[in-house]
C-alpha cells in the first residue's frame, strides 16, 4: 500500500518477445530483468545511504526532500501508470503483429507524450496542494517542500517516457537497455549528491543548520532535487540510441480513431480503480508519519523491506508468470493450479528466512547502511524495519495471486480485495496516531501494512482457490510449516549468538554481526530444512539461480 522511493522499474510482460526470436530469448531476458533490479537495487540502498550522509535521516530536510521526491512516482501511478501499463504498453507489444505496426506505435506515442506532458505541466503547477495534501508540516517547512517538488514532479513525464519506450523495445526484442538504465538514474543522482556533499558538507555535525529551512537557497535545492530528476531524464533518454539501432523511427502523427484502444478501456478502468484505492491508503500513512517527523525512516524502513522482494520474489514470480498466463490462455486449471503451489511453496522458503534474518538484524543493518545516523534515529527506524518484515510471507503470497489474476486478464476481481486492504491500513494507522505515542506512529503504520498483507493474501488465495477448485494446500502448508520450524530454531540460535558478539558498536563491528549472524541462520535454516527432506529447497536454489545466470528456471512441481 506504499509507494517505493527509488526509481521505477520496469514492468514488462517477458512472453512479449516476438516470436520470430530464438527461443532462448525469454530466459535471457528474464536474466537481464533480474540481474538488472538486482543492481538498481543495491545502487539505491547506496544513494539512499548517501543521501542520509547529506541531509540525514529524519526531522526537516530529509521529510521535505522525501515528501518531495516521492510525489512523481505517486502521482505516475495513479495518473498515468495505470494507464500506461493497461492500455498502451500492451498495445505496443501487440501493434508489431499487424502489418502497419510502426505507423500505429508512432500514433500511439504521440497520443502518450502528450497525455504526460499535458498532466506534467499541470500537477508541476499544483505542487503546493499536493503537498498540502500528502504531507502535514509547519508553514516555512511546507515551504522548502513545495520548492524540492516544483524540481521533483517533473520527473513523472521522464517515468512515463521510459516506460513507452521501454516497452517499444522489448516488443522489438530488446531487453537489456530497458531493464538496466535504472542503473543509470541511480549513478546520476549519486553524482549529484556527492557534488553535493563536497560543496555543503555533510549532515554530522551541523544539523541544525541543514534543518533550517531558511539555509536552502535555490542552488542548494537545484543541486539535490535537481540532479535527482536529471536522473530521470537519463534514465528515459538513454533509450533512445538503443530504440534507433533497432531501426525504429518515431514519427509524430496525430487521428487516434481506430487505433484499437477502447476494448481495452474495462481493464485500464479497474486497474485505475485499484490504484487510487491503494494511494488514499497511503495519504494516510504519510500525513501520519510526516506529522510525526518520521516519513524518511518510514521510506527507508520500505526501502529495506523491499529489498529480498525485488532481488529475489520477483526472480522466482517472473519464471513462473508467462507460464502461468499461457496455461490460464489454454484453460488448463490443473497446470495453473500446479504453478502456483510450487510458486508458494518457493518464495515461502525463502521470505521466511528473509523475515527472520532481517528482523532479528535490523539494528546492525541499520548501521551499516546508515553508518553517521546516531543510535537514536537506528533505534526509532529498527522497530518500523521489523513491523514491516513480519508481512514479508504475506506480501509473497499476495503478489503471487496477483499474478494469477494477471494471467487471467482480470483486474476487477482484485479491487475488491484491495478496497478491504487499504481499509485495514487506514484504520490501522489512524488507530496508532491515536493510541501511541508520536515516535511509534511509523511503526503502527507500518504495522497496519503488514497486516493489509496478511488479510489480502488469505483473501485473494481464497477466491484464487475457488477459481482453481483448490491450490494445494496441504503441501503449501506443509511446507510453511516446515519453514517457520526451521526458522524459529535458526533464529533462536542466532540471537544467542549475537548476544554473545555484544552491543553494536561502529560500521565494521555491524558489518561483522550482520556477516556472521547471517551465516549462522541461513546455514541452520538451509541444514534444518534438508534434514526435513524439503525438496522445494533445491528447486528454490535452482531456479534463482537460473534466472540469475539466463538458464531455464522452475520445472513444475
Amino acid at each position: 500500500m506504499t509507494v517505493p522511493t527509488d526509481p521505477v522499474e520496469p514492468v514488462i510482460d517477458p512472453g512479449a518477445a516476438p516470436s520470430a526470436g530464438p527461443a532462448a530469448s525469454l530466459g535471457r531476458s528474464t536474466a537481464l530483468m533480474a540481474s538488472g533490479t538486482a543492481v538498481s537495487r543495491v545502487l539505491g540502498v547506496l544513494r539512499t545511504m548517501m543521501v542520509a550522509w547529506a541531509i540525514g535521516l529524519e526531522y526537516n530536510a530529509a521529510n521535505t526532500f522525501a515528501a518531495a521526491n516521492k510525489l512523481p512516482n505517486i502521482l505516475y501511478a495513479i495518473v498515468a501508470g495505470g494507464v500506461l501499463n493497461a492500455v498502451l504498453v500492451p498495445q505496443v507489444v501487440r501493434a508489431y503483429r499487424r502489418a502497419n505496426g510502426e505507423e500505429y506505435v508512432n500514433r500511439l506515442l504521440t497520443l502518450g507524450f502528450a497525455v504526460l506532458l499535458g498532466l506534467t505541466v499541470i500537477l508541476t503547477a499544483a505542487a503546493p496542494a499536493l503537498i498540502h495534501l500528502y504531507a502535514t508540516f509547519t508553514p516555512a517547512v511546507t515551504a522548502l517542500a513545495v520548492l524540492f517538488a516544483y524540481w521533483c514532479i517533473p520527473q513523472m513525464l521522464f517515468y512515463g517516457l521510459y516506460s513507452l519506450l521501454g516497452q517499444v523495445l522489448a516488443a522489438r526484442g530488446s531487453f537489456g537497455p530497458y531493464m538496466w538504465s535504472p542503473v543509470i538514474n541511480n549513478l546520476v543522482s549519486m553524482a549529484g549528491l556527492a557534488v553535493f556533499i563536497m560543496v555543503n558538507g555533510q549532515y554530522k555535525g551541523q544539523a541544525a543548520l541543514i534543518d533550517d529551512p531558511t539555509w536552502w537557497g535555490g542552488s542548494k535545492i537545484a543541486l539535490l532535487a535537481g540532479t535527482f530528476t536529471l536522473g530521470v531524464v537519463v534514465q528515459a533518454l538513454v533509450l533512445i540510441i538503443p530504440l534507433y539501432r533497432s531501426g525504429f523511427r518515431y514519427r509524430p502523427l496525430w487521428g487516434f480513431r481506430g487505433v484499437g484502444l477502447r476494448p481495452a478501456g474495462r481493464v485500464a478502468y479497474w486497474t485505475f480503480v485499484g490504484l487510487v484505492l491503494a494511494q488514499l491508503g497511503f495519504l494516510v500513512v504519510s500525513n501520519v508519519t510526516t506529522a510525526s517527523a518520521s516519513n524518511n525512516l518510514y521510506d527507508q524502513a520500505f526501502l529495506i523491506f523491499m529489498l529480498p522482494h525485488s532481488i529475489v520474489t520477483v526472480s522466482l514470480m517472473t519464471a513462473l508468470f508467462t507460464r502461468l498466463s499461457e496455461r490460464a490462455a489454454a484453460d488448463d486449471v490443473d497446470a495453473v493450479r500446479s504453478d502456483l503451489s510450487l510458486g508458494l511453496r518457493m518464495v515461502g522458503l525463502f521470505t521466511i528466512l528473509a523475515t527472520a534474518l532481517f528482523s532479528l538484524l535490523a539494528f546492525p543493518l541499520g548501521r551499516v547502511l546508515f553508518f553517521n545516523a546516531p543510535a537514536s534515529t537506528l533505534g526509532k527506524l529498527a522497530p518500523i524495519i521489523v513491523a514491516m518484515m513480519l508481512g514479508l510471507v504475506a506480501f509473497g503470497a499476495w503478489s503471487l495471486a496477483q499474478r494469477v489474476y494477471y494471467a487471467y486478464e482480470d483486474a476487477r476481481s482484485m479491487v475488491p480485495i484491495q478496497a478491504v486492504m487499504v481499509v485495514v491500513v487506514v484504520v490501522g494507522t489512524l488507530l496508532a496516531q491515536l493510541l501511541l505515542a508520536s515516535e511509534y506512529w511509523a511503526v503502527g503504520a507500518a504495522g497496519a501494512m503488514t497486516l493489509s498483507y496478511g488479510l489480502g493474501a488469505a483473501l485473494a488465495l481464497a477466491a484464487v482457490s475457488r477459481r482453481l477448485h483448490g491450490i494445494d494446500a496441504r503441501r503449501v502448508v506443509q511446507v510453511h510449516v516446515k519453514a517457520v520450524v526451521a526458522a524459529v530454531v535458526a533464529t533462536t540460535l542466532a540471537a544467542f549468538v549475537l548476544h554473545l558478539l555484544g552491543p553494536v558498536g561502529g560500521w565494521a563491528d555491524a558489518v561483522v554481526k550482520c556477516a556472521v549472524v547471517g551465516i549462522v541462520i541461513t546455514a541452520i535454516y538451509v541444514g534444518l530444512l534438508a534434514a526435513m527432506r524439503v525438496d522445494e529447497l533445491t528447486m528454490l536454489v535452482r531456479t534463482v539461480g537460473a534466472r540469475l545466470g539466463g538458464r531455464r528456471g522452475a520445472r513444475r512441481g
